[in-house]
């Protein structure tokens, strides 16, 4: 389930809480929607956790060839894949109480979610672009978040969902970089190998396609100055994962990778700041 590594339900978490903030009109309305935040943090940790778990279900065998990912319990046979499913499976029942506790177009596209869950472990094994199909899926809890509060969704939040998929193609190239021999070795597919050495001009792409769609959004959503003013804090964090990003240093792959969390909540910025009246 990889609790000791929360890094996972932050990036899965904050997408749904971006949808939440860009579905409410004034701070008021945020208030009166924590319960639902509340509901999408416990998700996240419930369904990254089955995320964990069904990708270690395919993957035992792969596993046990790769150094970073060796130790873990299936791979290692310390957790039987019998056990495995069974908690697979409670904690999908529990996920899915809470998606049904939304409305009827949020359950829809959390059925999508949880089928996308399901196949993203299979797509490294077929295309160099499993971190295309990771961003479609880590991230659709914006349209679940804004379906949520609105029981729609409208162009300024699929323009939203598309900078958190650019997002998430640029973080995950970079923790694919980790692994990168190894998964030569055994056919396993990634945009890491893909791109190369040329990987820090694709991800630098990717990062300001993130930052387009996140002006778009707001121009879409008629937020307010403030919005388009604090982008200018995400831009200067993702200036600062390129800059300092070495594709060859594993160590510094994880630590620019892990610094995404923080992005995840400097996002909220501009979504909070444009909740206020001018």
């Amino acid at each position: 389930m990889r609790l000791n590594q929360p890094i996972g339900y932050f990036l899965l978490m904050f997408p749904c809480i971006w949808g939440v903030l860009a579905a409410c009109n004034s701070i008021n309305d945020l208030k009166n929607n924590l319960f639902l935040i509340s509901l999408f943090i416990m998700g996240s940790i419930i369904m990254r956790s089955a995320g964990c778990i069904i990708n270690d279900l395919f993957d035992r065998e792969l596993d046990k060839r790769v150094s970073r990912t060796g130790l873990r319990p299936l791979a290692k046979g310390t957790v039987s894949p019998t056990n495995a499913i069974i908690v697979f499976i409670f904690l999908s029942l529990l996920g899915l109480s809470i998606l049904l506790s939304l409305n009827e177009l949020s359950i829809i596209i959390g059925v999508f979610a949880f089928i996308l869950l399901l196949i993203y472990p299979l797509t490294k094994r077929i295309t160099y672009w499993p971190q295309l199909v990771l961003g479609i899926t880590f991230n659709i809890g914006i349209l679940i978040g804004f379906s949520a509060v609105n029981n729609s969704v409208n162009f300024s939040i699929v323009l939203l969902y598309l900078s958190g998929i650019f997002w998430t193609l640029g973080y995950d190239t970079i923790y694919a970089h980790q692994d990168k021999e190894d998964d030569i070795n055994i056919g396993i597919k990634s945009t890491a190998i893909l791109f190369g050495n040329n990987s820090k001009k694709w991800i630098s792409l990717f990062y300001f396609l993130m930052l387009v769609c996140l002006f778009f959004s707001g121009l879409e959503a008629n937020n307010n100055p403030y919005y388009f003013l604090s982008l200018a804090i995400v831009a200067g964090h993702l200036i600062y994962q390129i800059k300092f990003l070495n594709i060859n240093n594993p160590n510094q792959c994880f630590i620019i990778f892990k610094s995404n969390q923080y992005l995840g909540v400097i996002v909220c910025l501009p979504l909070i700041l444009n909740l206020l009246i001018i």
